[in-house]
């Protein structure tokens, strides 16, 4: 390996190691040539969103021009041509070595442009739709490199954890998306259980908040059963990774449920000796093992 590309692999890893605890720590449990695969993706989503919203006291439209200029790159670099970016090498790599649907990686940059405009979802299939490229593709991205014994039957599930992990990541972050001017609960949602964007804005978790977060937690564990199925399918060596990063996530909205469902109070997180015992877990499990949610 080259030294720019792998360079390129260490800069996506430390994005993934800084940003992403929850996923890093179960990429732990990879075997070493598949991890960089997986940090490459990671680097490569998370630059992305970067762009979008570290620079969000710039206008949408130098943003736009920013993730516009880094996509052409990207695309450039798709083409053959040379890339002068400190992370596009791996992902360019990555795409090559494993074949990947190019189509996905349009769905994901379609879904960080509508981050720069887009300030609410009507109803929740409206959000799926946004979810389609900022989530359910980063499933089937990383089908590939996990491996499985039916790539078919695998497909649907990768997408559903994909769904599964960023629902969790919207209900974990209601204040922090208000703060950047976004709401990711639909809009349907919030009529019907008769709150405003501004109730949650005050931060205060009343009954008809609290009664509209455990809906949305609901919402996402049927993602996870929908999920569970397709680790089974995984290669052996991928099932601990995922495993863990399925049993951690899902351990979130355990946390926001034994909170109350109060979100404002304090940030969920899985307490480290409960991440620890999963991993080991996790590893224990022999492959093949019906996935679920409790740990």
């Amino acid at each position: 390996m080259d030294t720019d590309l792998a360079a390129a692999y260490e800069r996506c890893r430390e994005l993934h190691r800084e940003h992403g605890r929850t996923y890093y720590l179960a990429t732990r449990l990879l075997p070493a040539w598949k991890r960089r695969h997986v940090h490459a993706l990671y680097g490569f989503t998370r630059f992305a969103d970067e762009i979008v919203d570290r620079t969000e006291s710039q206008p949408p439209a130098q943003r736009a021009a920013e993730l516009n200029a880094w996509s052409t790159s990207f695309l450039a670099g798709l083409r053959g041509e040379p890339v002068e970016d400190p992370l596009l090498p791996a992902v360019l790599h990555t795409i090559a070595v494993f074949g990947l649907d190019l189509e996905d990686f349009e769905k994901f940059l379609h879904s960080m442009e509508m981050d720069l405009t887009v300030t609410g979802y009507p109803t929740y299939e409206d959000l799926l739709g946004y979810m389609e490229g900022s989530a359910a593709v980063i499933g089937t991205m990383m089908l590939p490199i996990l491996g499985s014994s039916d790539p078919v039957a695998a497909r649907e599930p990768a997408r559903q954890l994909g769904f599964a992990f960023q629902l969790t990541n919207f209900i974990r972050d209601i204040a922090e998306d208000l703060a950047r001017g976004r709401v990711y609960l639909p809009e349907e949602h919030l009529v019907e259980f008769g709150v405003t964007v501004d109730d949650l804005r005050a931060g205060v978790t009343t009954p008809a908040i609290r009664a509209l977060i455990k809906a949305e937690v609901a919402q996402a564990r049927e993602h996870y059963a929908a999920a569970a199925p397709g680790i089974p399918l995984l290669e052996p060596a991928s099932q601990a990774c995922m495993r863990t990063a399925f049993q951690l996530y899902g351990g979130i909205l355990d946390e926001i449920e034994a909170a109350n469902y109060d979100v404002f109070v304090r940030r969920a997180t899985v307490p480290n000796r409960r991440r620890a015992a999963v991993a080991v877990r996790s590893l224990l499990t022999r492959p093949g093992t019906p996935v679920h949610l409790a740990a």
